[in-house]
């Protein structure tokens, strides 16, 4: 079994090459090509972590992933990082594994980054101005590749505390440094601020109400993505022109669609969406339910491998 280092595994990623991946995930996906499981999600209650693992297979396919990433927020205080994990590759034929990608969580943080700029640029957008909800890792990724599919002039970033949220805006000067970089004081100010919003936070309580949008605004909302977790009022998937989840399923029971039951019929998959796109009213809000799935992990997983064994075959 070949282990992949976090260091490899960042020299390989193309962002651009990324979404695209993701796009493919989630066609495949929504065609039924793929076992995809539910999550199962560990709660570490000692250290108010949380450990979610997927996993996927795609039929004819020459692997099947698995994949484990945690969040310990008491790492912050041990000088560690919060987020970590790894990627299992096994061969479909023999179950045998074939690759360990140590990736600390990093592909987790950017398949979910990529697959929010896919669904922003499937949508047809053509924002200069971005408002991000958070203040971590997504946050900085978010900014990154939006930046791929669309001409970024501006961007805003909301945090729970000013320091982080400054800490934020220095890091995306330079990796975006010919963007401006501002923090808001509210979350209200970044949706006055900007029609195209991601909110990456680990809430519990609505951040948003429909009240503070915009007409035709978009909302990619990635931080919930288990029992309990939300960022949006339910009253903006009742109001939203265009509803979009990655996994009906998984929405339902762990995404922002787990507080608009009501709304599960007419939400579309993001699958579905890029296949044959429905119309909708362009004037209207639109809203992207993420809640990540194993066979995004496939793709990413299967990518990076794929990438790396052509490198040595050289």
């Amino acid at each position: 079994m070949q282990v992949v280092e976090l260091s490899e595994i960042r020299r390989v990623l193309v962002y651009s090459e990324l979404i695209e991946r993701m796009r493919e995930a989630l066609l495949a996906n929504w065609r039924g090509e793929c076992d995809t499981p539910m999550p199962m999600h560990l709660d570490v209650a000692p250290e108010h972590a949380e450990v979610h693992m997927k996993s996927s297979y795609r039929r004819g396919g020459k692997y099947f992933a698995l994949k484990i990433a945690s969040t310990f927020p008491g790492n912050a205080m041990r000088g560690l990082p919060m987020g970590s994990g790894m990627m299992l590759l096994s061969s479909a034929q023999t179950g045998e594994p074939v690759a360990l990608l140590a990736d600390a969580g990093h592909l987790t943080d950017v398949r979910t980054a990529a697959a929010a700029a896919m669904v922003a640029r499937e949508l047809g957008r053509r924002d200069t101005v971005i408002g991000i909800l958070g203040t971590g890792i997504q946050a900085r990724l978010q900014a990154q590749m939006h930046a791929e599919v669309l001409d970024l002039e501006t961007v805003w970033i909301w945090g729970r505390t000013p320091e982080r949220a400054a800490e934020c805006r220095r890091d995306l000067e330079v990796l975006l440094p010919r963007t401006e970089i501002l923090t808001a004081d509210s979350p209200a100010e970044v949706a006055r601020e900007s029609r195209l919003i991601v909110t990456a936070t680990a809430s519990r309580q609505p951040l948003l109400s429909a009240a503070d949008l915009q007409s035709g605004t978009h909302i990619s909302a990635v931080g919930a993505d288990s029992v309990g977790k939300q960022e949006l009022d339910a009253g903006i998937l009742r109001q939203a022109a265009l509803l979009l989840v990655d996994s009906q399923r998984q929405c339902e029971k762990l995404g922002e669609l787990q507080h608009a039951p009501a709304e599960w019929r007419r939400a579309v998959e993001i699958g579905a969406f890029c296949e044959r796109r429905p119309a909708w009213d362009r004037a209207g809000i639109t809203v992207c339910d993420f809640t990540g799935l194993g066979v995004e992990d496939l793709y990413i997983a299967e990518y990076c491998y794929q990438k790396l064994a052509a490198e040595s075959a050289l």
